[in-house]
């Protein structure tokens, strides 16, 4: 046998020893994962200052000597827990918010009583919101905050700030991957197709409206996107660092949130069947929802792979709002990486920082 041929069969072999070792701790680390609690999330130091039915209002424990005067309050999607933008310490956005000088309060939602189920739009904008903000203000001492909203709190921050913004002392308006022009969310549009889609039925019936629901129209999206991924944590199942981000993403994923039903009932109607907030049409305790009264500065963030709220969604928000000083940028990533984990901290939160940070004096 030649010299080469010895050295491509020790090669071939360090490989099978090397598969051989991974498939073996792949399998222990399997064992592992199934019988270990579930993952920790949320760690940074905060304490609730607010507390009513669903809404929790928390303020994070400063971590730098200098505060910028301005503090942040950041509203979550009523489906999802706020604790994706505070995953694990060096991957959580609210850690870098803190690091950076930003005094942060963040409405997080738990989930909704039975009584609870009459919530609409007006609780959320004009009630939970401004006493949240009113809070903030008298636990900051200052007159003015700035609104960042994720997502379908994003949606809520805009209508909040749209109606009651100046009132408020509303000094910037942030928004991550919010939709605006709900043509654009093909799939949801579809699934609750006004011809089938019996939503007076659904909500009569359910009250709140189960999370289940609301976690099987978001996996309608991607339909394969939930195998994929386990093959991939089965391939990287050796990979320590990679399970516990993993495990991190999962618990979130699945801490979908029921949703009260008639805010439910009025985000069908009103939103995908009537696109009302697009076309200035959604009207509140009898005042209309114009979004050309932002005009506050704003920055809207949008995801470049996002497969929950497109472009076509997202992007024509800035176009509706009257502020002078606005500006969107898109970023590559999809609707949760834009905000949570390594790429985020890398691409989004620099750039929120370096937007933020001199509109916050």
């Amino acid at each position: 046998m030649s010299a080469a041929a010895e050295r491509d069969q020790t090669v071939l072999a360090e490989r099978v020893r090397l598969e051989i070792e991974r498939t073996i701790r792949r399998g222990i680390k399997g064992v592992e994962y199934l019988g270990s609690p579930a993952a920790v999330v949320g760690q940074t130091p905060k304490e609730v200052i607010h507390k009513q039915g669903t809404l929790n209002l928390y303020h994070y424990m400063p971590m730098s000597d200098e505060i910028y005067r301005v503090p942040i309050l950041i509203v979550m999607a009523t489906s999802n827990r706020g604790y994706i933008l505070d995953l694990a310490p060096g991957q959580s956005f609210v850690e870098f918010l803190l690091k950076s000088g930003y005094d942060v309060y963040m409405i997080d939602w738990s989930t909704p009583s039975p009584d609870e189920k009459r919530l609409r739009f007006e609780d959320y904008t004009l009630r939970f919101i401004p006493e949240c903000a009113r809070r903030v203000r008298e636990r900051s001492g200052e007159g003015e905050l700035s609104v960042l909203g994720y997502c379908m709190g994003g949606v809520l921050s805009t209508i909040y700030v749209a109606l009651r913004g100046a009132q408020d002392g509303v000094k910037n308006l942030v928004c991550f991957t919010t939709p605006i022009d709900f043509r654009g969310m093909t799939l949801f549009r579809k699934w609750s197709d006004q011809r089938f889609f019996d939503v007076d039925r659904l909500v009569d019936a359910t009250g709140n409206v189960p999370s289940e629901l609301i976690f099987s129209g978001f996996d309608m999206l991607r339909p394969a996107s939930r195998i994929a991924s386990q093959i991939q944590l089965w391939d990287n199942m050796w990979n320590d660092e990679f399970v516990k981000s993993y495990r991190r993403f999962e618990r979130w994923g699945n801490d979908t949130l029921p949703l009260a039903g008639e805010y439910f009932r009025q985000t069908v109607k009103e939103l995908i069947w009537k696109n009302a907030l697009y076309e200035g049409t959604l009207e509140l305790e009898g005042r209309r929802v114009d979004l050309g009264n932002i005009t506050v500065p704003m920055l809207h963030a949008l995801a470049e792979h996002d497969h929950i709220v497109p472009y076509e969604a997202a992007g024509p928000l800035i176009e509706r709002v009257g502020s002078g000083d606005k500006q969107q940028i898109v970023l590559k990533g999809g609707h949760v990486s834009i905000a949570a984990g390594p790429n985020a901290s890398k691409r989004l939160w620099p750039r929120l920082d370096a937007w933020l940070g001199g509109r916050s004096v």
